[in-house]
């Protein structure tokens, strides 16, 4: 018998559905977060909304913006990557791109963001996702 532990494969806490609706999404990338213990414990019992936060880089730095956490609102949290993958994301800002968060990940001990580049969607675009959407829906029934 060995004693390996197995890692527990991480949890989405929160999905951003908005995201995939206003915005074409492109190449996604985990990013780790800098929070303090009341933070970790709001957002492992989902007292957390991704809806309406957005990333910004200042500094050569991630930063996660108007995170809503419980009863707190626009919440500033640090994100933390590599200097190559704060980079690359820099060089798809500069193109037109848009970084949003995706999905927040909780499992194990670490809590986690994807983020992703994305280009925003015309009207047609959304009526388009909509009408997809509904034909699916009505495929299932």
């Amino acid at each position: 018998m060995s004693s390996q532990k197995k890692k527990k494969q991480p949890s989405t806490v929160t999905v951003n559905r908005r995201a995939s609706f206003d915005y074409h999404l492109g190449e996604e990338l985990t990013c780790g977060m800098a929070l303090n213990g009341p933070e970790v414990r709001l957002i492992r019992d989902h007292h957390v909304q991704l809806k309406g936060s957005f990333v910004t880089i200042r500094g050569s730095e991630l930063w996660l913006n108007n995170l809503t956490l419980g009863a707190e609102t626009a919440r500033n949290i640090k994100l933390l990557a590599t200097h190559k993958q704060i980079e690359a994301l820099e060089r798809a800002k500069v193109q037109g791109n848009t970084i949003v968060p995706v999905r927040l990940l909780a499992g194990g001990r670490h809590i986690k963001l994807v983020i992703a580049t994305a280009t925003g969607k015309k009207k047609y675009d959304k009526r388009q996702s909509i009408k997809k959407k509904d034909l699916d829906r009505e495929a299932r029934r």
